[in-house]
């Protein structure tokens, strides 16, 4: 596939990037529908994506050039051309999360009910975004050999005149139906911190098994780097899974439309 949509004189738009702003788009479209949905103030919305969409960029970059540092240490200022490609969703997402949190800190926000609301977001644009690497044939997994059983699957990839899984489309798929439950279930009475869990621990079983098939993953000596962080994630999920277990349950349908921090955002610019 050709990686580059079109051109604006000598400036290439590439899918990749075409895809990931629109995504970025769409998911704050979401994020702002559910905080008005729940009564809070859009400004923070704003606020909070003002710092986590750069965050996420640079996290992104930095975790790819950390576990691939062979790459760049003859010439270390080429970690700074991101225009070449080399990001890490892992990175991304955590760089995200503890920006996020710092925020909600610094304005005195429940996090984890903002974490709630931005965890749709996040896996429809982790979604979308796999689909970039369809355009850039990368993020594929070991040969499909002919006979097999899994010579079937659509969409393999053709590379050095062998088919490959597509593992970009089992992931797009898998974090598509995680964000169709998270959509779900946080349109249900939940406590803080339920969707932000569940996306923990339903994203990174989707992502540990998927990696098992790359063939392009980050090594941390003998281990993919994306495993050991996808293990991590279930168990932090599961932690604040039983933290939050004693909260009360929140039914939003009955939240007022007033937002619930406008007074609190008042006081503090006093």
């Amino acid at each position: 596939m050709d990686p580059i949509a079109f051109s604006i004189g000598s400036l290439d738009i590439r899918w990749y990037g075409l895809i990931i702003s629109i995504a970025f788009a769409i998911g704050i479209v979401l994020a702002v529908r559910e905080t008005q949905r729940q009564g809070l103030d859009t400004d923070y919305t704003y606020g909070i994506l003002l710092w986590i969409i750069p965050a996420a960029i640079i996290g992104a970059r930095l975790y790819y050039v950390i576990f691939s540092w062979q790459i760049y240490a003859d010439n270390p200022i080429s970690a700074l051309y991101i225009w070449e490609g080399g990001l890490a969703i892992h990175g991304g997402v955590i760089a995200g999360i503890l920006v996020a949190l710092l925020y909600c800190r610094r304005h005195k926000l429940n996090f984890l009910q903002w974490a709630d609301i931005f965890m749709p977001s996040l896996i429809l644009g982790q979604a979308m975004g796999r689909w970039g690497n369809f355009f850039n044939t990368e993020a594929y997994g070991r040969e499909i050999a002919p006979d097999s059983f899994w010579s079937w699957i659509p969409m393999q990839v053709y590379v050095n005149g062998a088919y490959h899984h597509p593992t970009f489309l089992y992931e797009s798929i898998w974090d598509f139906l995680v964000f169709i439950a998270l959509l779900w279930m946080i349109r249900k009475p939940h406590r803080h911190g339920h969707i932000f869990a569940c996306y923990l621990i339903l994203y990174s079983c989707g992502r540990f098994f998927i990696e098992s098939l790359r063939t392009d993953s980050l090594m941390l000596g003998p281990f993919r780097v994306a495993m050991i962080v996808s293990s991590l994630g279930v168990i932090l999920g599961i932690f604040i899974l039983d933290r939050i277990k004693k909260n009360p349950i929140i039914d939003f349908k009955q939240s007022t439309k007033k937002p619930v921090h406008s007074q609190q955002k008042k006081s503090s610019h006093k």
